[in-house]
């Protein structure tokens, strides 16, 4: 009788281990999931934020055309100097009128990392044109 009491005192404690893991690793996913969808909202306002401000960038030379055409080099500048500002790195491109800003960044973990996640990738991107001028249908 003593001897299956010690082994069902030794299932209980490998099962409360067991248990004990599975909570821990329960309470990262809340935690660091919870903290990832947070960044990843940050990086995706940082990629708009970004292109819009490269979406601004006119041409002055266009302009006096009577144009309203993007500058390739100063929308992209522009972007960029965003994204430092916002202390994010980030890819910046410009393709037609577009300026398309993509934010990649490593939110670290806290209680994941117990289980072998240390960080989580996290990517947003964001596209801009500049819209000008009114239209109206009477």
């Amino acid at each position: 009788m003593t001897d299956t009491g010690e082994r069902e005192a030794g299932s209980i404690a490998a099962f409360m281990a067991l248990l004990a893991v599975a909570l821990l690793a329960l309470v990262g996913l809340v935690v660091d999931g919870g903290r990832s969808v947070a960044a990843r909202q940050e990086a995706l306002d940082d990629a708009q934020q970004a292109a819009r401000a490269g979406a601004g960038q006119l041409s002055i030379v266009a302009l006096r055309a009577g144009q309203v055409l993007l500058d390739p080099g100063a929308a992209a500048s522009a972007a960029r100097k965003y994204l430092a500002s916002a202390g994010v790195d980030g890819t910046v491109a410009v393709i037609g009128q577009e300026v398309t800003v993509q934010v990649d960044l490593q939110e670290p973990t806290t209680f994941l990392g117990l289980v072998g996640l240390r960080t989580i990738n996290i990517s947003a991107d964001a596209s801009a044109t500049n819209v000008h001028g009114v239209t109206r249908e009477d």
